[in-house]
């Protein structure tokens, strides 16, 4: 296992669309044990596998609180296959958009098919945090960035804020 670096916008890469995982073999369950140790690490709750630069259909997300067990949770090949008409706003933030948060409004449930740790065809009906970081996580899978679902002027200036925070860091 290892940490790897998170890939962070406004980076093409993170534009990409991530391609389906045939199964969850060795290698793949390898790649999620090191996105998890990376998401523990930044610290976060999701992380998609094109964040640490692999274009794979690939999420791991741990919504414990900090004085709960950690639970962490795997998928591959995610899919919603129902959602609500009703939405839930949620502040959200990014390990590729870092230290910036902007309330976006999401399906507030949804059902997820998915290839758990173990290769077996799961579904889970989500609500709360778990649908929010679901839903921004495959975002992620189609090359979506939170901040895409914001207005052109509130991304735009978010843009600004990281690319100053990125010339700062590198001065530093």
């Amino acid at each position: 296992m290892a940490i790897r670096k998170i890939v962070t916008a406004p980076d093409p890469l993170l534009k990409q669309v991530s391609e389906p995982v045939e199964k969850v073999d060795d290698e793949i369950r390898a790649l999620m044990d090191d996105m998890l140790d990376t998401m523990y690490d930044a610290p976060g709750i999701g992380l998609a596998a094109i964040q640490i630069g692999v274009p794979k259909r690939v999420i791991v997300i741990d919504i414990s609180r900090d004085d709960a067990p950690a639970e962490p949770m795997y998928f591959a090949n995610p899919e919603i296959i129902e959602k609500a008409d009703e939405t839930a706003p949620y502040e959200e933030g990014c390990l590729s958009v870092p230290e910036l948060y902007e309330e976006v409004e999401r399906p507030a449930t949804c059902r997820l098919r998915y290839l758990d740790y173990q290769n077996e065809l799961r579904e889970i009906d989500c609500d709360g945090l778990l649908a929010t970081c679901i839903q921004h996580e495959m975002d992620h899978l189609e090359g979506i960035l939170f901040i895409d679902h914001l207005s052109r002027m509130k991304r735009s200036m978010m843009l600004k804020k990281l690319q100053k925070a990125k010339k700062l860091a590198a001065t530093a």
